[in-house]
């Protein structure tokens, strides 16, 4: 279907699971993706070089925004098992996957179906999201805004963006919601920037 892609709230596509194995931290991982589904069978570039550029320990309440099939989420959680994680995507297959591929791993979280922050209570230490940029920038500009509101005190939103996505203008906007914005990796033609609520 024309129309049917990771932002569709309910795809249409037929279901085509795929494996993704990858490791992270000395975590060996097998996750399983699907069609309609953002990257199916594979972790994307963009989400491999933000993984790499998370810190080594995140402490408290950890939103994985716009989760997919749910790697960031499930790294987050294996790397950091005191932490609480909440799964959050438009996508109803996606979440669907990501509670499948976190129970795999023996995590427990929060697993929302939500348009962007539409269903999402809480504040949060931390949100982390490869925003989808098919979605366009009125609706991932308005995840980078709300995301500030979510933030504890001190909280930070990490972000991957390609910089021929528009990464320079991304940066740009975001500086007129938090009080801290930086580039903490450039690889690969991707920047990851962190935001910092003070």
């Amino acid at each position: 279907m024309k129309n049917d892609h990771y932002y569709s709230e309910t795809p249409t596509s037929e279901s085509r699971p795929a494996e993704a194995r990858f490791t992270y931290r000395g975590h060996a991982l097998c996750l399983t993706s699907d069609a309609g589904v953002f990257s199916r069978g594979e972790l994307d570039a963009g989400t491999r070089i933000l993984l790499a550029a998370l810190p080594q320990a995140i402490s408290g309440d950890i939103l994985d925004l716009g989760c997919g099939w749910g790697p960031v989420g499930i790294c987050a959680a294996l790397t950091n098992p005191e932490s609480t994680v909440t799964f959050a995507d438009i996508n109803s297959r996606a979440v669907a996957l990501a509670r499948e591929n976190a129970g795999k791993y023996k995590i427990s979280g929060q697993f929302i179906q939500s348009d962007g922050f539409a269903d999402i209570d809480g504040l949060f230490d931390c949100i982390i999201t490869n925003p989808p940029i098919r979605a366009g920038k009125d609706i991932i500009y308005k995840m980078f805004s709300d995301s500030a509101a979510h933030l504890k005190p001190d909280g930070c939103l990490y972000l991957v963006i390609r910089k021929q996505q528009g990464a320079p203008s991304a940066i740009r906007f975001l500086t007129t919601v938090f009080s801290s914005v930086e580039v903490i990796d450039k690889s690969g033609g991707y920047w990851v920037i962190r935001c910092r609520k003070e």
